[in-house]
């Protein structure tokens, strides 16, 4: 098992797209972020093959999910089903977080849907325990004009990293 960051390719690639015309807006904004320094893609590999995925942004326009300085938001953290319950999304988790306090960000955000009983199980796990609001739009899912997208309510949790 191996966890490294990887490049916008390898994103467009795992995410089925070809190159970077052909993707969707969300998958251009995670692109474009990644470029720019302002994200990382995160991966977890066991034998060459990629079977997790969490993306972490650094600065977004809504300041309570990342500020730029001491808030990160973690999103689109993914396991592939057949590797789920064996603590590898936690190890990645694990790596990320303690990546974050090396470069002094204080806390991390996440998104939970409201009603993913499991998952809020496993961020409350991780220490994902304070709600800082209800969401109705998605800062990284964003529309062909780049706005962010409205969405049914999930949840924006907090993770204290000192």
């Amino acid at each position: 098992m191996v966890i490294t960051t990887a490049s916008k390719e390898e994103m467009l690639s795992l995410w089925e797209y070809n190159s970077y015309r052909e993707a969707s807006p969300t998958a251009r904004f995670f692109a474009d972020n990644i470029a720019s320094g302002n994200a990382e893609f995160w991966k977890i590999d066991e034998s060459g093959e990629t079977i997790g995925e969490l993306y972490v942004f650094f600065d977004l326009a809504d300041k309570a999910f990342a500020d730029g300085k001491t808030t990160a938001y973690l999103c689109a953290f993914r396991i592939k089903k057949e590797y789920r319950g064996k603590g590898l999304g936690s190890r990645l988790m694990e790596h990320v977080l303690a990546d974050l306090r090396e470069r002094g960000f204080s806390a991390a955000t996440i998104g939970v849907d409201s009603t993913e009983e499991q998952n809020i199980r496993l961020y409350h796990r991780q220490g994902f325990t304070e709600k800082i609001k209800d969401c109705f739009a998605d800062p990284c899912d964003v529309d062909e004009d780049m706005k962010p997208k409205a969405c049914e309510c999930y949840w924006l949790l907090k993770k204290e990293l000192w």
